[in-house]
């Protein structure tokens, strides 16, 4: 019974107290952005709400609290890609007519950042890193790396596209290839930009050759060149052996070429007196090249 009683009292002092006026109390102002989303999007999330100070009658404040039946407050941009703030002073009056019969005492927060770009639509180059390794072994690629089609439509927030620089990767986890290619790849798009822009195509056909490059060695006669007179090399009985790769449809055509070993003064090493070897000719389907010596001394008179 004491406890209905005390329960009963208290029921009536709150309901007594809100009842009164002049209470104030700091509450979250749920707002909304109206602008034209045909025009811009949000590169990141917009403020949801604001803190704001309020006074007045306890049952309003209450209501306030606890969002009973609470609007947001609409806020209007017409060109939101050239700000990246709103200034809280600029709404306050009207904010004050909304939070009626409340009163506005203060809006806590001096700034909202905002984050907004225009929409635009851009065509990008189709890609492939091919800084990563493709092809296995001494596999090399035959035949330019083509694309189908070569360039995508993009639409979406002007500073994601312009981050592409002209760009879009296709998603490859293909490695050590050593045959011709020819799949459909999807388009790469960060997570975290897939809201943020749209592909008019979502995938390509990515197409290439490959062809492998033959191990193989030739030892080499050595040739000097602008030596004066008193500089020299101790050749006596040396050769240079010749370590290369040679692609595979091109062995018979290096069958055909000679090759000298050159020592050329010109190109010496001035820091600790060598010459390097290098070759007389270096045809585009040889790669690889090694010599063994590599380099000589100098020997000065």
């Amino acid at each position: 019974m004491v406890v209905l009683c005390v329960l009963a009292a208290t029921t009536f002092w709150v309901l007594n107290a809100l009842n009164k006026d002049n209470y104030s109390t700091v509450v979250n102002q749920p707002i909304e952005f109206y602008y034209d989303r045909n025009e811009f999007i949000a590169v990141e999330e917009l403020p949801s709400s604001v803190r704001i100070e309020i006074y007045g009658n306890g049952w309003d404040l209450l209501r306030k609290y606890f969002r009973v039946n609470v609007v947001p407050f609409p806020i209007e941009m017409t060109n939101p890609s050239t700000q990246d703030y709103i200034l809280t002073s600029t709404f306050q009056r009207a904010l004050a007519e909304q939070t009626a019969p409340t009163q506005l005492s203060a809006i806590l927060e001096d700034t909202l950042h905002i984050n907004i770009d225009s929409i635009v639509t851009r065509s990008l180059k189709v890609d492939l890193d091919t800084s990563r390794k493709i092809l296995a072994g001494n596999f090399r690629f035959a035949s330019d790396i083509r694309f189908h089609p070569d360039s995508v439509s993009v639409t979406g927030a002007s500073s994601i596209i312009e981050q592409k620089q002209g760009t879009i990767p296709v998603v490859w986890d293909e490695e050590e290839l050593s045959h011709d290619y020819s799949q459909m790849l999807p388009l790469h798009v960060p997570k975290e930009h897939e809201d943020l822009i749209y592909l008019e195509t979502e995938e390509v056909l990515v197409e290439f050759e490959v062809v492998e490059f033959l191990a193989g060695n030739r030892r080499l006669d050595i040739r000097t060149i602008n030596f004066p007179s008193s500089v020299s090399v101790n050749l006596g009985d040396s050769t240079v052996v010749m370590d290369y790769l040679v692609d595979e449809r091109e062995v018979e055509a290096l069958k055909e070429l000679e090759f000298d070993a050159i020592l050329n003064y010109r190109n010496r090493n001035r820091e600790d007196s060598t010459v390097q070897v290098s070759l007389n000719k270096v045809p585009p389907f040889m790669d690889s090249i090694r010599f063994s010596p590599d380099h000589f001394k100098l020997i000065y008179d």
